[in-house]
C-alpha cells in the first residue's frame, strides 16, 4: 500500500500525519497499530513519536485519532492537534475549525505567530476531570490535588487530572529536575502497577517567574519526549491551581523543544485551556507499506524550509532555561 504523508512537529514531539480525508486509504484498528509501530520506529527511516490520522467527521470539519509509537491509541494531543488543525485548516481555507477527537469536539484557530514567521496555531484541551476514576488511579478518595503518594515518593506531591488523558504532575525543584527520580517514577506507573492500571503521563513542572514555568515530561505509550501538549495544558492548570499563576492570563511553557503559551479558563470550577504554539513541517513524503512483511520503503521525501526558523525560536528558549539553571 502507497502512502503519503506529512512530517511535523509541536515543541519537539513529532508526528507522521497521514490524511484519510482526500485519500482513498482503509485501515483495520490492527492496521494503524502496526503501521504507527512499524513507521515510527526511530531506527527506521522516519521515525517519530506517533501518527495523526486525520478522518472525515459526520458533524465536524475532521476527525483526529492518535496512535503512539507504541501502537497504543491516545484520547487525546495537543502538539499533535496542533498540527491536524493547521492542516484541515489549509485544506479548507479556513482560520478556524472544529476537530472531532475521541473526547470531545474542540475549537481549533490559526493566530498570530508565536515567533516571528513560525506558524502557530491555538487548540482547546477539554474536557478536563479530577475525579481518580477517569485516569484511573486506584486510592481511596475521589481526587488528588498536592498531595503525596507514599508508593511513589515520600518527599515530592502530585495532582492527578485527566484532560481527558492522563496526567500526574508534580511541581519541583530543578535538583529534582535533574535527578533520576522522574524516570524511575515514570517507569513504575507505566509498567504493571497497583496504581495506574492504563499507565500515566507523569510531568515535572518548575515555576520560573510569575507566568513563566518549565514542563519536562515522560509521555504514556511513547517515554520522555521534547515536549506534551496535554501535560503543559494540565500543568499550566496545576500551577494556577496553586497560586503560581493565573486564570485568563497568558502563560509562557518552557520545554526541552522550545516555548509554547497557555491560557487556563474557570467556568464554576469547570475548566477548559488554550494551547497555543507552533504546527511546523518538516518533510512530506511517500511510503510502501507492507503489513504482511512488516516493511516499508520510502518512495521519495521533500523538506519543507520551516525548521530552520523554528530553530531559533528553539535556540532562544534553551537560552533562556539556561539562564534559570535548567
Amino acid at each position: 500500500m502507497k502512502i503519503d504523508l506529512i512530517k511535523g512537529h509541536g515543541s519537539g514531539n513529532d508526528f507522521l500525519v497521514i490524511d484519510e480525508i482526500t485519500n482513498a486509504y482503509s485501515f483495520s484498528e490492527e492496521g494503524r497499530a502496526e503501521i504507527a509501530r512499524l513507521l515510527c520506529n526511530r531506527s527506521s527511516d522516519l521515525g517519530a513519536d506517533g501518527i495523526l490520522f486525520i478522518m472525515k467527521s459526520d458533524h465536524a470539519n475532521g476527525r483526529m485519532r492518535v496512535f503512539n509509537a507504541d501502537g497504543s491509541e491516545a484520547s487525546m494531543c495537543g502538539n499533535g492537534l496542533r498540527l491536524v488543525a493547521r492542516y484541515v485548516c489549509e485544506m479548507l481555507g479556513f482560520k478556524e475549525a472544529i476537530i472531532e477527537t475521541m473526547k470531545a469536539d474542540l475549537k481549533v484557530s490559526k493566530q498570530a505567530d508565536i515567533f516571528p514567521n513560525v506558524t502557530t496555531y491555538q487548540v482547546e484541551i477539554s474536557p478536563i476531570s479530577f475525579r481518580l476514576a477517569d485516569l484511573p488511579l486506584i486510592l481511596n478518595e475521589d481526587n488528588l490535588r498536592n498531595e503525596k503518594i507514599p508508593e511513589l515518593s515520600g518527599e515530592l506531591t502530585f495532582t492527578a487530572l485527566a484532560v481527558p488523558n492522563p496526567h500526574l504532575i508534580s511541581i519541583v525543584e530543578t535538583d529534582q529536575i535533574k535527578s533520576g527520580i522522574q524516570k524511575q517514577i515514570s517507569e513504575k506507573v507505566n509498567n504493571p502497577n497497583a496504581l495506574f492500571p492504563d499507565g500515566v503521563n507523569v510531568s515535572f513542572v518548575k515555576s520560573l517567574s510569575s507566568g513563566s514555568i518549565y514542563v519536562n515530561t515522560f509521555e504514556r505509550g511513547v517515554g520522555f519526549t521534547n515536549a506534551c501538549g496535554t501535560a503543559m495544558s494540565a500543568s499550566s492548570l496545576v500551577t494556577c491551581l496553586q497560586g503560581l499563576n493565573d486564570v485568563d492570563e497568558i502563560i509562557n511553557v518552557y520545554n526541552n523543544g522550545g516555548k509554547v503559551q497557555c491560557v487556563v479558563h474557570e467556568n464554576d470550577e469547570n475548566y477548559s485551556i488554550d494551547l497555543i504554539g507552533n504546527a511546523t513541517y518538516l518533510y512530506k513524503a511517500e511510503v510502501e507499506v507492507d503489513l504482511g512483511s512488516k516493511d516499508f520503503t520510502v518512495i521519495w521525501k521533500e523538506d519543507f524550509s520551516e525548521q530552520d526558523i523554528y530553530e531559533k525560536l528553539q535556540a532562544e528558549a534553551q537560552a533562556y532555561l539556561r539562564g534559570t539553571g535548567l
